[in-house]
């Protein structure tokens, strides 16, 4: 009980303390002490009772104590020794901020009589905070063609020290392109600038990593570092530039969280990465990243936490824009904090309408009525909405409005309207609402379905597997919903020999065309159609386009030899005098290739012989020639073996054995060939079908020819009655084809045929070839028998 009066008289009279506090006259002079911020607790400031001129009991007996303006007890008053006392560590950066000057009022309370005395105690600042950098890594990025004595702006140093102990200097490590530049920003602040000292090389050094120092000028002077990272970029010869180099925008104190405060836009004349911008907030303080945040794309500024008019009225914002190459520019935005009046504009929405036709005019998308508590200017309002769109707003009665499309809209060419209505009163600072109302356009089908090209050539290669996919047709329509479904149809051919039907199909809902048999290069090189696309509207509408379809060829054609014609009956023999000399045309391969292109480009080239170095095969024409001079020591015969292969992929071949026989003379007797190798014992089978079919053939004339010979001498016979019948004079007009001009064959072969009668038999007889092209060994008898040849017969085939 006795304690509770105490409490209870106590709290009486320091009610009566503040009473008489107010009524009484203030000394008008005061006291000014000073401590070094961090001293300890308990620690002496001065001796109130000498200063004050007052005896220790006369302390104690008026019941002094210190009392502090902002009722924090930061000090005490010891009555038995008159010190004044620090209560707790002072820290100074927490009591005044970054305030250059830091005071802390107090006043000496008296009683019996009541007086006091004001007084103040000055916190120095002592070095108690390094400087630091808000970020441990700067990234710069620089072109190679940047000109020396280029300055980069760099994030600086933030120093909760004031006067000589906060940050006076900042150094770079040592390093052959750059130093620091120290600039003075009016404001008793200093921030570096990168200097360029000597051009860059991107081939020679692509990046540098150089240590920021920031320093104090404390005793001893502490410091902060932050590593600062050069990317040496490729020449960009344009940097970002803003139309204006001071922005300025007002702020409503109670403006939301993340709302827009203002987009910051910098152009950039170069292409590609160098054109493209980046936003950041450089020499930024801890209180600005914390209210402010900035979009690093597009510039935009955000709020990111609530602003006090009370507690900062403005803020400068450095803006720095980077492009990709490095080059920065930066501006300055002032952002104003506005008071506010205490009540906004209130929109009130009677009706809506979220969805109009495109082809409908002055259509009625929404009725509101807007108020304003307030009185006065404060509650005159404006409406408006952007000036951009195709809407107006028209008043109708007292407060009410109404937002009409103004004419016909196209959903093609915007499908949805996000109008703001804004709603502003006239007071000081002036409030404003917005009403954000999103207007969609339905679709009218008033498009055709366009093909993305008037025409598509596909390639399909030969001999493809059937429904094979082979490419795709696409069509769009701008329409939306069912107007935009497109469905792809084979348009009718106007080439009644093309099977279109059998060739390709399509998919009517993707366009996929598809190749439903294998093609044939050989047979079919080309062709083309007409695909059509319909969207489902009503009515619907359609275009179409053309394709082209190109059969690419494909190595499936091995090479066929036909000279010499390989079977295994008769093998070719080619005969070759001793004499020859070197690059003696022994005989000429003849191949052919079904496919086109560098699929039937041939080359030739030997494969075996049964004397390397004695002959040689030119590799694009298929000569066999003598590589030296014959000799009697040469064998007599020879087997060659060459390869006919394509440049196709992968390539195919074909082989083809020569017989070569080395003789003095062709009066020498035939010699006979040696055996097949086993390996040669079974024919190509394509060889054996040519050989039946030219038999078959050869065989077919040569019986039309026997028959007709034989018709014609009947008539003679019976038109002369059994006489002798008459063989026209003169040499017959046929010819048998010689290819020896292109190099085919090493000699003319000629064959004289005589078709005799009167004797009864009506025999058609063949002789033996004559070779003119070699010396026999006796002339003059051959000559006399080819004389004699000649005489015995009226007519010859050469």
């Amino acid at each position: 009980m006795e304690i509770r009066g105490v409490l209870t008289l106590r709290k009486r009279q320091v009610l009566i303390f503040f009473v008489l506090l107010g009524l009484s006259e203030a000394h008008t002079e005061s006291v000014h002490y000073s401590v070094a911020e961090e001293t300890e607790i308990g620690s002496s400031v001065a001796n109130l009772a000498r200063d004050l001129g007052l005896g220790m009991e006369e302390l104690s007996s008026r019941g002094a104590r210190v009392v502090s303006d902002d009722n924090e007890k930061h000090l005490h008053l010891d009555l038995l020794t008159g010190d004044l006392l620090l209560n707790e560590k002072l820290d100074r950066e927490e009591l005044c901020g970054s305030s250059e000057s830091c005071v802390l009022h107090f006043q000496v309370v008296l009683e019996n009589p009541l007086q006091f005395f004001r007084a103040e105690l000055h916190v120095k600042d002592i070095n108690d905070h390094s400087p630091a950098f808000l970020d441990k890594e700067i990234l710069i990025k620089i072109s190679e063609s940047t000109t020396i004595g280029t300055t980069f702006l760099m994030e600086s140093a933030q120093d909760l020290d004031v006067g000589s102990n906060s940050l006076q200097n900042y150094t770079i490590s040592p390093n052959s392109h750059f130093y620091i530049k120290i600039r003075d920003s009016g404001d008793r602040k200093i921030y570096p600038e990168l200097v360029l000292d000597r051009a860059l090389d991107h081939e020679e050094e692509p990046e540098l990593r150089l240590t920021l120092t920031a320093l104090d000028g404390g005793s001893p002077p502490k410091s902060g570092t932050t590593l600062v990272l050069i990317e040496v970029l490729d020449i960009n010869d344009n940097a970002p530039e803003f139309p204006q180099s001071l922005y300025e925008v007002q702020v409503l104190e109670d403006t939301p969280l993340g709302s827009w405060i203002i987009t910051i836009s910098a152009k950039d004349l170069d292409a590609g990465n160098y054109g493209k911008i980046s936003y950041t907030f450089f020499h930024a303080s801890e209180d600005i990243r914390k209210t402010f945040e900035i979009n690093t794309i597009s510039g935009e500024i955000n709020l990111r936490s609530s602003l006090d008019f009370e507690v900062i009225q403005s803020y400068t914002i450095n803006i720095q824009a980077t492009d990709g190459g490095g080059l920065s520019e930066k501006c300055t935005l002032l952002v104003k904090v506005i008071d506010i009046n205490d009540n906004p504009p209130e929109v009130t929405m009677s009706s809506i309408t979220k969805t109009i036709p495109e082809n409908a005019s002055e259509t009625l998308v929404a009725l509101f009525s807007v108020r304003d508590q307030d009185a006065g200017d404060n509650g005159r309002m404006v409406c408006s909405i952007q000036d951009d769109l195709p809407f107006f707003l028209k008043p109708t009665f007292k407060n009410f409005f109404t937002l009409v499309s103004e004419k016909a809209l196209d959903r093609e060419s915007r499908d949805e309207y996000n109008i703001t209505i804004t709603v502003t009163d006239l007071g000081t600072p002036r409030l404003q609402t917005q009403y954000n109302i999103t207007v969609l356009i339905s679709d009218v089908n008033d498009n055709v379905p366009a093909f993305t090209q008037t025409s598509y050539t596909l390639l399909v290669r030969e001999n493809n597997s059937p429904a094979l996919h082979i490419g795709s047709v696409s069509a769009t329509d701008r329409d939306s919903g069912t107007n935009a479904q497109v469905t792809y149809s084979l348009l009718p051919t106007q080439d009644p020999h093309l099977p279109l039907a059998s060739l390709v199909s399509i998919n009517t809902d993707n366009g996929h065309l598809f190749a439903l048999r294998s093609l044939d290069y050989e047979a079919l090189q080309a062709f083309e159609f007409r695909v059509g696309a319909t969207d489902r509207g009503s009515p619907a509408l359609s275009s179409e386009a053309l394709v082209r379809v190109v059969v690419v060829d494909d190595n499936d054609n091995s090479p066929f030899v036909l000279y010499p014609l390989q079977n295994g009956s008769a093998p070719c023999t080619e005969l070759v005098p001793r004499a020859a000399e070197a690059g003696y045309l022994v005989t000429k391969v003849v191949a052919v290739d079904g496919d086109s292109g560098q699929n039937a480009w041939l080359s030739f080239q030997l494969l075996k012989a049964t004397e390397p170095g004695l002959f040689g095969v030119w590799a694009h024409n298929g000569e066999v020639r003598t590589a030296r001079p014959l000799s009697e020591r040469d064998a007599a015969k020879h087997r060659l073996v060459v390869l006919v292969k394509d440049n196709g992929e992968p390539p195919l071949s074909a082989t083809v054995t020569l017989h070569v026989l080395l003789v003095d003379g062709f009066s020498q007797p035939y010699l006979p060939l040696p055996e097949a190798a086993p390996d040669q014992a079974q024919a190509d089978s394509l060889t054996v079908y040519l050989v039946i079919a030219l038999a078959s053939v050869s065989s077919l004339f040569l019986f039309s020819v026997l028959l007709f010979v034989a018709v014609r001498l009947c008539r003679r016979d019976r038109a002369t009655l059994g006489g002798r019948c008459s063989v026209p004079e003169g040499h017959f007009p046929g010819h048998l084809v010689d290819v020896s001009g292109t190099g085919t064959l090493s000699q003319s072969y000629q064959y004289e045929v005589c078709l005799t009668g009167g004797t009864g038999t009506n025999e058609f007889k063949f002789l033996k070839p004559i070779i003119p092209n070699f010396q026999v060994r006796d002339t003059g008898r051959n000559m006399g028998e080819k004389e004699n040849f000649r005489n015995s017969f009226e007519f010859n085939i050469q």
